[in-house]
This record gives C-alpha cells, structure tokens and sequence, in this order.
C-alpha cells in the first residue's frame, strides 16, 4: 500500500493505527518527523490543528467577497461606481504575481523542497491542453486589447488596465504548473497553502466574471434589438475585427481558468504530501499503444465522427450568417448530435458492461488526483445536466412549436443520456484496479458461499482489453469533437432554444454562460480520463 498522506494526518494513526502498519515503529518515526518539524518552524506553534485550516479559510474568505462583488455589479450596476469587481480581481492578480514570483525563485534556490512527487497530476494530456487553452488566451488578450482601445470612451479604466495584468498572470502560471504541478512541497507549508490558494480563488473569480459579465454578446444582442448601442464598433472595420477575435477565443479562456484552477487545487492539497516508493507508474505513450495495440474500429469511426463534426461545422458557420439559412443550419447542427450522442451512449453501456464481466478489485488509498478527476467529471457535467433539463422545463411550458423546438427537446434528452452513460462507465473504469481480480468462490454443498478474494491478475482478457480500448478511442475522438463546436462558439441553443423563449434572456443568458464553460471543459477533460482509460486498458 502507498503511504500517500499529509503528515498532519499520521497524528491519527499514532492514537489508534492502522491495518497497514500494525506495529508501532513507523508511527514513532513519523511522529517524531512532525514533532522535530514543530520545533523547526516556530510558526507552526500558532497555527490551529488543521494544516489546512489558514489558507481554506482565506480562500473561503476572499471567493465570498469576490462572488458578492462580481453577483452586484451584474445585478446592480450602478450600486458600484468605482468599478470595485476589477479592482479586487487588479489586487488579487497582483498578490498572485508577487507570490510566483517568490514561489518559482525560491524553487530554484532549493532543489529539496520536493522530496516527493505526484505523479498522477499534471498528466500529459492536461498539461498539453493547458498550454493550448494558454496559447489561444494570449491571442485573446491581443484581441481584447484592440477592442477595448477601439471603445475606450466608453470602458472605465480599470476595464483597460485588466488585460495588462491578466497576461502575465496567465503567463507565469502557466509555467508554475508546466514546471511544479507534481511537486509535494515540504517547506513553508503554511506561506505555499496561502499562496495557492489564493492563485486558485483568483482563478474561480476570473472564471466567474467571465461567465456572467460577457459584454460582448451583450452589447451584440442590444445591437440586434435597438439597432445601435452607446458601446459599439459602429462601422469600424478594425474594431468588428477584434471583436469577432474576441468571441472566437473567448471560450479558451473560460477553460483555461477552470483546468489551471483544478491544478493549482492538486498542488494545495500535495503540499506536505509523503508519496511511497511504489507511487510512480511507468506511463505508456498512447501513440505507441495506438500503433501497436491493433485499434483500427474506434480510430475509424472516430475519425468519421471528426470528419461529419467539421463539415457540420463549417456548415453552420456559414449558413448561420445568413438569415436565409439559418433554419438549415439550426438543422445541420441538431442533425449531427442526435446522430453521433445514441452511437456514444452505447458505446459507454457495452463499455460498462465488459467493466462489469471482468469483476476488477477497485483501488483504495489516498489519491487526490484521481478523487479530483471523479469530482470534476461529475461537476462538469453539471452544465449541460442543468441546461437539458431546463429546456425540458421550457418544452413541458410552452410546448415544442414547430421543428426547431422538437429537435431541442430531443438533443437535451439525448444529451442527458449520454451524459450519465459515459460518467458511469469513465468513473467505474478510473476506480478499477490494473492488476488485481476478484474470484468468487464456489458454493460448497450444506454451507453458506465463502466471500470472494481478492488475487493478482498477471494479464486482462484479450477480447475484454480490445474491447475497451477501440470504445476509448472511439470516445476519445467523440469528445474532442463535442469539444471543438461549442468551444468555437456555435451555441444555437443561445439562439434559439426553448429556453430563452420560455425564461427570457437575461436568465437563459446567464445559465448559458454558466453551463456551456462547464460542457466544454468536461469534454475536454473527459478526454484526459478517457486517454487514461486507454493507457491502462
């Protein structure tokens, strides 16, 4: 069994121990760790008995007040004058900085700040989809600098300042957790708990006002009603430019926030971490088990899953520009999901069902990145739960009305479907054991069946590891392309969705905003787990 725990929480273990350490001489030594600890660092002396007690209660603290300001200001604009949102996020950006920049030359100064790493965090498909998110957030903030120049009789000035500070903050955090996001740091546990925690509250209150403040299609809808509005481009070539950049790379930047804060949130509960010697697993590259391991059903069909979502894209995107067409492009994009989700709901049911046959041990132990994976599924999915059963709501209403309203109502409950299959079936094959079985034993005659054990399994069964790997990959090339349509901004449910008929705009509005990010973001990490999947099939 790993050892992987905070040292905080072996002062349990040395009252009343544990099935894994049955004698008492590793406690001892571990709790004369600690205790030499305290004397080390005198700050400990007054710090209360949660390790994490200081720097959750100062998130706790600096999110409500965060969340308040930035609810009022879209509430109550003109409650808040000084535009005291921007301001507080200008602070916490700046306190961000202040402390990366200690934090990351610091690092540099003490090699042995880290004597153990995570090696389930930071993964390669996540990092590599943080630097993309990363990439194309610069992008937006070259584009969002030119519109707010082209407006800027009309933005305050804290509005104007906040790309400039938001770039470099996106900046070094980015490398922090490109560099230091397996790191289980065991020196000034209590100044790196605040520290991060208060990267990850800036992260949440970004996001947050991202989500309910996206003038941009504000200021596009009050064009579409009024015919003009006191904070528009007008007949500006350049300005239309940057705007339309700046709705193209805006969801980039929603996603950034949500994967860098679940990062930093790995990293805050790493700190003071003991990892064992049996932690580390070597990984695979998936390229390498794809070109050996005789996928060929789920790469095909998957490739033609991308293939049909980019020439749907393309279409919509065209056809939707005219008002002529748009109707046909409603339909080429409800076309094609309710094609592609019924082929992925059962997909992930005969996935589960093979899961199920192959009665896999389920792994125990103190893993944060695995119980953060489940978590962040199971939230994630929350956008898009919420957003399908609202428009069942709305249907249940005002009735479908026409075509457009039954194809809604269709790729909600689809998608509602879809959902809760491929949550099981990920979450059942993330908690699964990669080498033990369990064997139940035969029923003796006159006696009671003896409880199933628990035995080494040295290989899968071939037909079972087939199986799950070409579902994976089918999924996996699924996912990006459900990823990829929202994430380049085709919302027609925001356009033309039972539910903005039925709640009005401004609430569709704001739910839109709150579940389209969260979609987005669990398919895309829904490509981690699966890849994962993959790798361990």
């Amino acid at each position: 069994m790993s050892t992987d725990r905070d040292a905080g929480d072996l002062e349990l273990d040395t009252v009343c121990g544990t099935p894994e350490n049955p004698t008492s001489e590793p406690l001892q030594s571990s709790d004369h760790h600690q205790t030499h600890e305290q004397e080390l660092d005198p700050v400990l002396l007054w710090v209360p008995s949660g390790r994490r007690l200081i720097s959750g209660l100062v998130g706790l603290n600096v999110v409500l007040l965060g969340t308040a300001l930035v609810i009022g200001e879209n509430f109550n604009p003109e409650g808040l004058s000084h535009q005291e949102p921007e301001v507080f996020l200008l602070v916490l950006m700046g306190i961000s900085l202040i402390w990366m920049f200690w934090y990351l030359l610091w690092a540099r100064r003490h090699p042995d700040i880290s004597p153990h790493r995570d090696h389930h965090a930071g993964g390669v498909p996540v990092i590599l989809a943080l630097l993309l998110f990363a990439a194309f957030s610069l992008l937006l903030f070259v584009f969002r600098v030119g519109y707010l120049m082209s407006t800027r009789e009309c933005k305050p000035a804290a509005t104007l300042i906040s790309p400039f500070m938001e770039a470099p903050f996106l900046t070094l955090q980015t490398y922090l957790l490109w560099a230091h996001s397996k790191d289980c740091i065991h020196r000034h546990k209590i100044i790196t708990r605040s520290g991060l925690m208060m990267i990850l509250s800036t992260d949440l209150l970004l996001w947050l006002n991202a989500v309910t403040e996206d003038n941009i299609h504000v200021e596009i809808e009050l064009g579409k009603r009024n015919g003009n509005s006191t904070c528009q481009c007008n007949a500006s070539t350049a300005c239309l430019a940057f705007r339309k950049g700046f709705e193209i790379f805006f969801p980039f930047n929603i996603e950034y926030y949500l994967m860098a804060g679940c990062l930093i949130y790995v990293m805050w509960k790493n700190v003071g971490r003991i990892t064992g010697p049996d932690h580390h697993v070597t990984e695979k590259k998936t390229l390498y088990i794809v070109c050996t391991g005789g996928i060929t059903l789920g790469l095909v069909f998957g490739g033609l899953v991308l293939a049909a979502g980019v020439t749907a894209f393309v279409l919509y995107q065209v056809y939707v520009s005219q008002p002529e067409f748009r109707l046909t492009a409603f339909f080429i994009f409800y076309g094609y999901h309710l094609v592609v989700m019924p082929i992925m709901s059962l997909c992930s049911l005969v996935g589960l069902i093979v899961q199920r046959l192959e009665s896999r041990a389920r792994e125990v132990g103190p893993n944060p990145s695995r119980r953060l994976d489940v978590v962040l599924l199971m939230a994630a999915a929350l956008g898009q739960l919420a957003l399908s059963y609202f428009s069942v709501v709305a249907a249940l209403g005002i009735g479908t009305d026409g075509p457009l309203g039954e194809l809604d109502l269709s790729y909600s409950l689809l998608s509602l479907l879809e959902l809760i299959l491929q949550n099981i079936f990920i979450i059942e094959g993330l908690h699964r054991h990669p080498h033990l079985s369990i064997k139940k034993k035969k029923k003796k005659k006159k006696q009671m069946s003896t409880p199933p054990t628990v035995q080494e399994q040295g290989a899968t069964k071939p037909w079972a590891k087939r199986v799950r790997q070409e579902i994976c990959a089918f999924l996996i090339l699924s996912n990006i392309m459900l990823w990829l349509i929202p994430a380049f901004g085709v919302h027609p449910q925001f356009e033309n969705g039972l539910g903005k008929e039925f709640f009005g705009f401004t609430t569709w509005f704001i739910m839109m905003n709150l579940g389209q990010p969260l979609s987005v973001f669990y398919r895309m990490h829904s490509v981690a787990a699966l890849t994962e999947l993959l790798i361990s099939a």
